[in-house]
C-alpha cells in the first residue's frame, strides 16, 4: 500500500510517500480501507518530534515509534479481528487510529464509531479529533450550561469552530474570536458575536466571560484571566510555541498551579479519544445540530502541505487528506 512515512524526527521534508507492507489486524483491531484522513496540529508535533515532552511520553525518544503519520480516520471495514464485535466488513467508519495518512490503516473498535449518515467521508475526517476535543473542553471542563457566556478563542480553526456550535447545542451565548478574514465563517456557524481581534481586544474588560475556550495557543493566562468572571472556568486547548522542552504545553502546566490559589478554575485540556463521544457527536451531525467544516482537501501525496498549512494557521476549518 502507499503511505506517508518518516525514519527520522524534522520538518515536512522528512515525510516520503512510499511503498510500505499493509497492516494486519489483530484479535482487537478493525483493519480500515481509508477514504479520507483528518489533519490536526498534533500531526506537526508527532512529524517534528517537538515539544520534547512529545517523545516522553511514549512517541519515540530518538526516533518516531509510528512511522506512518496521520491519526484522524474515515473509511470502510476490511476486516475485523474474532474479538471486535461492533463492526463487519463494509461498514463505514470514523474515529482514531495510528497511520492514517495510507491506504489501509489498524484501529481499536473503542475508538471508532460508525460514520454519520449525512457526512461524506471527507468530512467525517474532519471530527473525531477536533470535535472531540471541543466536547470535552466544553463539557467536561468548562462544564459549559444553557445561558452561560462562551468566549471562543480561534473560533475558525479545526478545534474552535466546533467548540462554537457545540457550545451553542448546550445553550450557550458564544463570543467567537478571529482573524478578519475568518469573521464571516464564525457568524455562518452560529456564534451570536464576533471579534476580529486584529481590530479589538477581547480583553479589555467591557465584557466578561463564564467558559473560555482558548484554541489558539499562545496568550499569557494573565491576559486570558481578564475576561473571566471571578468564577469562571479557563480550558486550555494544545499548546504553541515555547521551548523545545515543553514548547506552549508549559501554560497548562503553570494554569493547574495558578488555579489552586485563585477563584477562577484554569485548565488545560487532555483529549481522551472515546467511542461514545463519537456516537454523541453522530446524533448532533444527523440532527443538523454540529456540521463539519473543511477548509482544504489534499491528495496523499500532498499531505505534507497539509500539515505545514494546519502548522502556518493559514486555513479556514480542516484540513483532510483524500484517498
Amino acid at each position: 500500500m502507499k503511505a506517508i512515512v518518516q525514519d527520522v524526527y524534522g520538518s515536512v521534508e522528512v515525510l516520503e510517500l512510499r511503498d510500505v507492507e499493509a497492516p494486519v489486524p489483530g484479535d482487537d483491531d478493525v483493519l480500515i480501507r481509508v477514504r479520507a484522513a483528518g489533519v490536526d496540529p498534533g500531526v506537526w508535533h508527532l512529524m517534528t518530534g517537538l515539544p520534547y515532552l512529545t517523545r516522553a511520553i511514549g512517541y519515540g525518544l530518538s526516533k518516531p515509534k509510528t512511522r506512518i503519520r496521520g491519526r484522524a480516520v474515515a473509511g470502510l471495514v476490511e476486516a475485523a479481528g474474532r474479538n471486535v464485535v461492533g463492526f463487519r466488513p463494509g461498514d463505514e467508519v470514523y474515529g482514531t487510529c495510528d497511520g492514517s495518512f495510507a491506504e489501509y490503516a489498524c484501529a481499536k473498535e473503542a475508538r471508532l464509531a460508525l460514520k454519520p449518515k449525512n457526512l461524506s467521508f471527507e468530512q467525517a475526517a474532519a471530527v473525531p479529533i477536533s470535535a472531540v476535543t471541543a466536547l470535552q473542553a466544553l463539557r467536561d471542563v468548562g462544564k459549559v450550561q444553557a445561558g452561560q457566556e462562551v468566549l471562543v478563542i480561534g473560533a475558525a480553526g479545526g478545534v474552535g469552530a466546533y467548540a462554537v456550535q457545540l457550545a451553542k447545542a448546550f445553550g450557550a451565548q458564544v463570543t467567537g474570536v478571529c482573524s478578519t478574514l475568518k469573521t464571516d465563517l464564525v457568524r455562518s456557524i452560529g456564534a451570536d458575536h464576533v471579534i476580529d481581534y486584529k481590530h479589538d481586544d477581547f480583553a479589555d474588560g467591557a465584557r466578561h466571560f463564564d467558559l473560555i475556550v482558548d484554541t489558539a495557543g499562545n496568550r499569557p493566562l494573565s491576559v486570558l484571566r481578564r475576561p473571566l468572571t471571578p468564577k469562571g472556568t479557563l480550558a486550555i486547548v494544545g499548546g504553541e510555541g515555547g521551548g523545545r522542552l515543553t514548547g506552549g504545553f508549559e501554560r497548562s502546566l503553570g494554569a493547574g498551579l495558578l488555579s489552586a490559589f485563585v477563584g477562577q478554575r484554569l485548565k488545560g485540556v487532555m483529549s481522551d479519544e472515546r467511542a461514545e463521544d463519537l456516537r454523541f457527536l453522530t446524533g448532533l451531525i444527523e440532527a443538523g445540530t454540529v456540521t463539519p467544516v473543511v477548509g482544504k482537501c489534499y491528495a496523499l501525496a500532498d499531505a505534507p502541505a497539509a500539515i505545514r498549512d494546519v502548522h502556518d494557521g493559514h486555513l479556514r476549518g480542516k484540513a483532510v487528506v483524500v484517498l
